[in-house]
């Protein structure tokens, strides 16, 4: 595992709820294969939104290739597999979840990379759903349960690989 520090943040993403986050211990992840921070690819497409997600999981050690559209995440995804993809883009929820699904195949990714697709209207929120082939949905009440999820879903392909 990583190493455990804290951080107090206070941040809003543009367009989704607001979130505060507390104190809390932060444990980032490791990529056992390479024995550094954990690659999430996160697919965003309102900048504002890419950028504050990429600070608050960079705060956490993650490495993070930000994309702005199902296009933009494909490239970077084959330029350099991610060991996990956090999607939210716009559209529908089932034109959202193929899309993710789509970015993970294109990029000749495996179904043991993990696919997060968040804020979904339809998904209740604090949700956290599994649909299959490592795909989940989560609409998280804030970022420390993001976190959490992340971390979760990192944590055991560590264990697997």
């Amino acid at each position: 595992m990583g190493s455990v520090s804290h951080r107090t943040d206070a941040f809003v993403l543009a367009g989704h709820t607001s979130w505060v986050i507390m104190r809390t211990p932060v444990r980032s992840v490791t990529n056992r294969r390479s024995r550094c921070a954990a690659t999430i690819l996160v697919a965003e497409d309102v900048e504002e939104t890419r950028d504050g997600i990429e600070r608050l999981l960079r705060a956490d050690g993650y490495r993070v290739d930000p994309a702005r559209n199902e296009g933009d995440a494909v490239e970077r995804a084959r330029r350099q597999p991610p060991d996990l993809i956090l999607v939210s883009l716009s559209g529908s929820d089932d034109d959202v979840i193929a899309s993710a699904r789509r970015i993970r195949q294109a990029a000749q990714l495996g179904d043991d990379v993990p696919i997060v697709i968040f804020c979904l209207a339809t998904v209740d929120e604090g949700a956290e759903v599994a649909l299959g082939s490592n795909v989940h949905v989560t609409r998280p009440d804030n970022f420390d349960q993001l976190r959490q999820f992340l971390g979760r879903l990192l944590s055991n392909l560590s264990l697997s690989r």
